[in-house]
């Protein structure tokens, strides 16, 4: 690997986080009446959206649909087996209840991630077209739904009406 390579890596890492951030302080921007501040940080958010992937492209990540899916099954399973696992225990030994809530979220919805990519691969391989169903996502902890909403999150207890739908 290059240093350019290491570059790009890095370059998409900080373009995404920054893209996440800036929507995060956009939100915050609408709770306090900044109306024009959170369009500003939701245009930047978006500037940085294509510098991730532009560099993305670059980097050669972005291959047919069986491959993106592939990729996507790998990386929710590495996340839920072995890193969420990993970080749970390490905010319980330092007692950061917080962090290990919003871990223990995340490490739950990525097992449901990584189910529904893994079924939409299942169909793609036997040349089926996947199903139309809506998704639904929990705004609190992102666990995501296909077809309806429970009448409460199975995870945080968030109701449906609360839900964010996909489309």
């Amino acid at each position: 690997m290059t240093k350019t390579d290491d570059n790009l890596k890095a370059a998409f890492a900080g373009e995404s986080q920054a893209n996440r951030m800036y929507l995060a302080f956009a939100k915050k921007a609408d709770e306090e009446g900044f109306p024009q501040i959170a369009k500003l940080f939701r245009a930047a958010a978006e500037a940085e959206t294509v510098h991730a992937l532009n560099h993305l492209q670059v980097m050669g990540q972005i291959k047919t649909t069986s491959d993106n899916l592939g990729t996507a099954v790998s990386g929710e399973t590495y996340e839920f087996k072995k890193m969420y696992p990993e970080f749970i225990a390490d905010a319980k030994k330092d007692g950061n209840k917080h962090a290990e809530m919003s871990f223990d979220y995340a490490n739950k919805v990525e097992q449901t991630h990584a189910a529904l990519y893994q079924k939409a691969l299942d169909a793609l391989k036997s040349m089926v077209q996947p199903v139309t169903v809506e998704y639904w996502v929990c705004p609190i902890c992102g666990n995501t739904f296909e077809g309806s909403a429970p009448d409460n999150c199975p995870i945080c207890w968030t109701p449906k009406n609360k839900f964010m739908a996909i489309k």
